[in-house]
């Protein structure tokens, strides 16, 4: 039986911090987890991040940083696996959650957009990396096939945003992908991915773009908000 006490830092808002907390509740196994202002980072934080960055695991006294690595130590540690066994498989799952975070990237800049021009270009690109994606996906129901994979809680986070940020911005960005409409759906229903954010969450997101990005703002004063 493992007894590491686990420890995940966060902000509220952080799809890779969702990462490592899908990965954790998919497996049932316990931990804490702290948050911090994202604005004013505290110095014990600062300390022992590496990169500044979240998300940070303790395990006991040894700190893990990026979310990648976070998810395959918790893979190789609590049963059950969700790898792929086949190591080509693995593999091949390992470069499309790298897809995943070039996906996180793009949906940020577009999301931050200072104007409309960059905000159509940024969308154009966030759609070509959607339709290269539906265009990788099988029968589903999850990207393997049957069986949930670390490389499903990788993009979770992606499509509960894209979710919640659609009636702001009108992309219909799964209306035309089948296969990520239904892979997203089937996703967000999960208990591990409800409970990998705080309850409030669409409002935190909703409320941090609004204020931080400049068309959110825009948009937001048309809209009446």
């Amino acid at each position: 039986m493992i007894a590491n006490r686990l420890e995940l830092v966060s902000f509220k808002t952080c799809p890779f911090v969702q990462r490592a907390a899908i990965v954790l509740h998919e497996k049932a196994v316990p931990f804490e987890i702290t948050y911090i202002d994202q604005a004013s980072k505290p110095d014990w934080f600062l300390k022992i991040s590496p990169l500044g960055k979240v998300p940070l695991l303790k395990v006991n006294d040894t700190v893990l940083f990026e979310s990648a690595v976070i998810a395959e130590y918790l893979d190789e540690t609590y049963p059950p696996p969700l790898h792929p066994a086949d190591a080509l498989r693995r593999a091949h799952n390992r470069a499309w959650i790298e897809f995943s975070s070039t996906l996180l990237s793009s949906q940020f800049q577009m999301l931050m957009s200072p104007d409309r021009t960059s905000f159509d270009a940024a969308a154009a690109r966030f759609s070509e990396l959607l339709d290269r994606l539906e265009a990788e996906l099988g029968e589903g129901p999850f990207f393997n096939g049957a069986a949930v994979a670390l490389v499903d809680c990788a993009f979770a986070p992606i499509f509960m945003r894209t979710t919640i940020m659609e009636p702001y911005l009108g992309l219909g960005a799964f209306a035309q992908r089948p296969r990520i409409q239904a892979w997203s759906k089937l996703l967000l229903a999960r208990a591990a991915v409800q409970r990998s954010v705080v309850p409030d969450f669409a409002e935190l997101l909703i409320d941090s773009w609004r204020q931080r990005a400049p068309l959110g703002r825009e948009l937001f004063a048309e809209r009446g908000d």
